[in-house]
């Protein structure tokens, strides 16, 4: 349900329709603590957002194009666009407001 993106897939797997990349690693605590809010969202929100996820230490090209600082940080895009970057973890009840603005 969840696809992990790398570095040569990423654009190309973000770029229709609405959705959120989870920037991670596996030493993160606060990460460990947004996955499984995540997967949440994944099953709920089916085929209106695509939900994947990006291991920051075996991809480093992508967070450092998005300026990604701190983790977990989560990217909303829409057809492509970056249109949310949310820093820090966050509850299902804040990711679903954000994605209801732009998941049909």
């Amino acid at each position: 349900m969840i696809k992990n993106l790398t570095d040569q897939n990423f654009e190309q797997e973000t770029s229709t329709g609405v959705t959120l990349t989870d920037f991670w690693a596996t030493w993160c605590p606060p990460c460990r603590m947004q996955g499984p809010i995540v997967e949440k969202i994944a099953a709920e929100y089916g085929d209106r957002v695509k939900v994947t996820k990006m291991d920051v230490d075996a991809n480093q090209e992508t967070p450092l194009k998005f300026g990604i600082m701190s983790i977990p940080t989560l990217i909303v895009k829409k057809d492509g666009q970056v249109v949310e970057k949310l820093v820090g973890l966050r509850s299902k009840d804040q990711l679903e407001q954000v994605l209801n603005r732009y998941a049909d």
